[in-house]
Protein backbone atom coordinates (compact mmCIF):
# COMPACT_ATOMS: atom_id res chain seq x y z
CA UNK A 1 0.00 0.00 0.00
CA UNK A 2 1.21 3.64 -0.50
CA UNK A 3 1.07 5.81 2.29
CA UNK A 4 1.94 10.08 1.71
CA UNK A 5 5.33 10.85 2.93
CA UNK A 6 5.08 13.06 6.19
CA UNK A 7 7.38 15.58 4.66
CA UNK A 8 5.14 16.06 1.28
CA UNK A 9 2.25 16.65 4.25
CA UNK A 10 3.83 18.89 6.06
CA UNK A 11 4.90 20.98 2.93
CA UNK A 12 1.22 20.97 1.27
CA UNK A 13 -0.12 22.36 4.64
CA UNK A 14 2.39 24.07 6.78
CA UNK A 15 0.62 27.43 6.72
CA UNK A 16 -2.76 25.99 7.65
CA UNK A 17 -2.77 25.31 10.92
CA UNK A 18 -3.37 23.07 13.81
CA UNK A 19 -6.87 22.47 12.97
CA UNK A 20 -5.34 20.89 9.73
CA UNK A 21 -2.26 19.38 10.23
CA UNK A 22 -0.25 18.54 13.84
CA UNK A 23 3.00 16.80 13.80
CA UNK A 24 3.90 14.29 16.98
CA UNK A 25 7.18 15.26 18.59
CA UNK A 26 10.03 13.30 17.56
CA UNK A 27 10.19 11.04 20.08
CA UNK A 28 8.84 7.88 18.76
CA UNK A 29 11.28 4.86 18.27
CA UNK A 30 9.78 2.43 15.27
CA UNK A 31 9.20 -1.20 16.90
CA UNK A 32 7.06 -2.97 14.11
CA UNK A 33 7.62 -4.05 10.35
CA UNK A 34 5.88 -1.66 9.06
CA UNK A 35 8.23 1.85 8.83
CA UNK A 36 5.66 3.69 7.05
CA UNK A 37 2.03 3.53 7.59
CA UNK A 38 -1.23 5.46 7.96
CA UNK A 39 -5.00 5.26 8.73
CA UNK A 40 -8.24 6.46 10.40
CA UNK A 41 -7.53 7.06 13.65
CA UNK A 42 -9.04 5.39 17.00
CA UNK A 43 -8.04 6.05 20.39
CA UNK A 44 -7.50 4.19 24.23
CA UNK A 45 -6.80 6.48 26.98
CA UNK A 46 -5.00 4.12 29.93
CA UNK A 47 -2.51 4.37 32.63
CA UNK A 48 -0.37 1.37 32.98
CA UNK A 49 -3.34 -0.93 32.77
CA UNK A 50 -4.12 -2.07 28.95
CA UNK A 51 -7.30 -3.96 29.14
CA UNK A 52 -8.34 -1.74 26.46
CA UNK A 53 -5.79 -1.98 24.18
CA UNK A 54 -6.39 -5.35 24.07
CA UNK A 55 -9.99 -5.23 23.89
CA UNK A 56 -9.10 -2.55 20.74
CA UNK A 57 -6.58 -5.30 18.78
CA UNK A 58 -8.83 -8.08 19.51
CA UNK A 59 -11.37 -5.89 17.20
CA UNK A 60 -11.24 -5.55 13.15
CA UNK A 61 -8.67 -2.85 12.58
CA UNK A 62 -10.02 -1.81 9.04
CA UNK A 63 -6.70 -0.29 8.48
CA UNK A 64 -7.25 2.11 11.14
CA UNK A 65 -4.39 3.34 13.45
CA UNK A 66 -4.90 2.94 17.49
CA UNK A 67 -3.33 5.68 19.01
CA UNK A 68 -2.59 5.22 23.05
CA UNK A 69 -2.37 7.66 25.16
CA UNK A 70 -0.59 5.96 28.12
CA UNK A 71 0.60 9.20 29.77
CA UNK A 72 4.34 8.67 29.23
CA UNK A 73 4.79 5.94 31.39
CA UNK A 74 8.26 4.56 31.09
CA UNK A 75 7.02 2.01 33.94
CA UNK A 76 4.96 -0.76 32.14
CA UNK A 77 4.32 -2.01 28.78
CA UNK A 78 0.91 -1.23 26.92
CA UNK A 79 1.58 -3.47 23.76
CA UNK A 80 3.80 -6.78 23.84
CA UNK A 81 4.50 -9.38 21.27
CA UNK A 82 0.65 -11.33 22.00
CA UNK A 83 -1.57 -7.61 21.20
CA UNK A 84 0.76 -7.31 18.37
CA UNK A 85 0.00 -10.08 16.76
CA UNK A 86 -3.54 -9.85 17.35
CA UNK A 87 -3.49 -6.05 15.78
CA UNK A 88 -1.95 -7.01 12.62
CA UNK A 89 -4.27 -10.61 12.37
CA UNK A 90 -7.21 -7.93 12.78
CA UNK A 91 -6.04 -5.47 10.31
CA UNK A 92 -5.41 -2.45 12.39
CA UNK A 93 -2.23 -0.48 10.28
CA UNK A 94 -0.58 0.66 12.86
CA UNK A 95 -0.29 1.33 16.65
CA UNK A 96 1.15 4.35 17.96
CA UNK A 97 1.91 4.28 22.00
CA UNK A 98 2.49 7.20 24.21
CA UNK A 99 4.15 4.65 26.62
CA UNK A 100 6.36 1.26 26.64
CA UNK A 101 5.96 -1.98 24.36
CA UNK A 102 7.81 -4.77 25.02
CA UNK A 103 8.90 -8.41 23.35
CA UNK A 104 10.37 -6.13 20.85
CA UNK A 105 11.51 -9.14 19.37
CA UNK A 106 8.26 -10.53 18.65
CA UNK A 107 7.12 -6.90 17.76
CA UNK A 108 9.17 -6.43 14.97
CA UNK A 109 7.91 -9.57 13.33
CA UNK A 110 4.24 -8.17 13.20
CA UNK A 111 3.59 -6.84 9.87
CA UNK A 112 2.04 -3.43 11.27
CA UNK A 113 3.70 -0.26 11.74
CA UNK A 114 4.53 0.64 16.16
CA UNK A 115 5.56 3.26 17.86
CA UNK A 116 6.63 3.62 21.07
CA UNK A 117 8.78 5.84 23.63
CA UNK A 118 10.75 3.16 24.83
CA UNK A 119 10.51 -0.54 25.73
CA UNK A 120 10.09 -1.74 29.00
CA UNK A 121 9.86 -5.95 30.19
CA UNK A 122 7.10 -5.22 32.75
CA UNK A 123 3.93 -6.10 32.28
CA UNK A 124 0.88 -3.84 33.17
CA UNK A 125 -1.97 -4.62 35.49
CA UNK A 126 -5.51 -5.74 34.39
CA UNK A 127 -7.90 -3.15 36.31
CA UNK A 128 -10.11 -2.61 33.05
CA UNK A 129 -9.63 1.18 33.19
CA UNK A 130 -9.41 3.53 30.64
CA UNK A 131 -11.30 5.26 28.16
CA UNK A 132 -11.93 4.45 24.33
CA UNK A 133 -12.01 6.46 21.32
CA UNK A 134 -12.13 9.98 23.37
CA UNK A 135 -9.67 12.98 22.49
CA UNK A 136 -6.42 12.47 23.94
CA UNK A 137 -2.87 14.83 24.48
CA UNK A 138 -0.01 12.83 22.87
CA UNK A 139 3.40 14.68 24.00
CA UNK A 140 0.91 17.94 24.17
CA UNK A 141 -0.53 17.49 20.67
CA UNK A 142 -4.65 16.68 20.66
CA UNK A 143 -5.21 13.44 18.87
CA UNK A 144 -9.02 12.90 18.31
CA UNK A 145 -11.06 9.76 17.10
CA UNK A 146 -11.76 10.19 13.24
CA UNK A 147 -8.96 11.51 12.40
CA UNK A 148 -6.10 10.39 10.18
CA UNK A 149 -2.65 9.45 10.94
CA UNK A 150 0.27 9.20 8.83
CA UNK A 151 3.81 7.84 10.40
CA UNK A 152 6.63 7.04 8.18
CA UNK A 153 10.81 6.97 8.71
CA UNK A 154 10.70 11.08 9.44
CA UNK A 155 7.95 11.55 11.43
CA UNK A 156 4.02 11.27 12.81
CA UNK A 157 1.33 13.36 11.42
CA UNK A 158 -1.83 14.24 12.32
CA UNK A 159 -4.41 15.37 9.79
CA UNK A 160 -8.05 16.43 10.50
CA UNK A 161 -8.67 14.15 7.16
CA UNK A 162 -7.00 12.09 4.97
CA UNK A 163 -4.50 14.35 2.53
CA UNK A 164 -5.85 13.72 -0.92
CA UNK A 165 -2.72 15.15 -3.29
CA UNK A 166 -2.72 18.22 -4.27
Amino acid sequence: MSHPLTCDLCDAHKNQGPDVLRVLPPVFRSFGAALRFSGVISTVQCFEDNSHVKAAVDEPGLGRVLVVDGGGSLRKALLGGNLGAAAARNGWAGVVVDGCVRDVVELAQCGLGIRALASTPMPTEKRQQGLRDVAVQIQGVWVKPGEWLCADEDGIVVCAQPWKPL
